[in-house]
């Protein structure tokens, strides 16, 4: 019998069931085999002293644990990233083994990226070419005003998460 639902979408290949997806600060695997997962987030706020934002550097982790329902076998996942202006960037691929039913994988993605517009950027989970999953990560710019008389900053300030 089959884990797929009659309802569940046309995939290509057996698909496996998305447990968690999300975008945090850290996620730490435990020496039981556990995962601990810090700081969900769905949000960053950049702070800068220009007018428009200027192209600033993230550093995030995915966390993903998948269920393997009737996946059984290898399979390649890649995870792409679609920014505010349409342009994709497809990351490195990772090679997952299902063992079938309840059993699955989990998995700490680290994301470094430079994000140069404001907007929603919306993270694809791709198994073999087809969209698992997509989880969105919405980039916030604010302008600080400086007192009048002081003087302009060498640098921009931190990134705030």
């Amino acid at each position: 019998m089959s884990d797929q639902p009659a309802n569940a979408p046309d995939f290509q290949v057996p698909r496996p069931w998305i447990q968690v997806a999300v975008i945090c600060h850290t996620a730490l695997t435990e020496s039981t085999g556990q995962m601990s997962v810090i700081r969900i987030t769905d949000r960053v706020n950049i702070i800068g002293y220009t007018p428009q934002m200027q192209p600033q550097p993230l550093q995030l982790t995915m966390a993903l644990l998948i269920k393997s329902g009737d996946a059984q076998g290898q399979y390649t996942l890649r995870l792409r990233v679609n920014s505010p202006n349409g342009q994709q960037t497809t990351g490195q691929e990772i090679t997952l083994f299902f063992e079938g039913g309840d059993r699955g994988i989990q998995s700490v993605i680290p994301i470094a990226m430079v994000v140069g517009d404001i907007g929603t950027y919306w993270f694809d989970l791709m198994l073999e070419e087809e969209i698992l999953t997509r989880v969105p990560l919405t980039v916030l710019y604010q302008r600080i005003q400086l007192p009048p008389g002081s003087p302009p900053p060498l640098a921009e300030p931190p990134t705030e998460r």
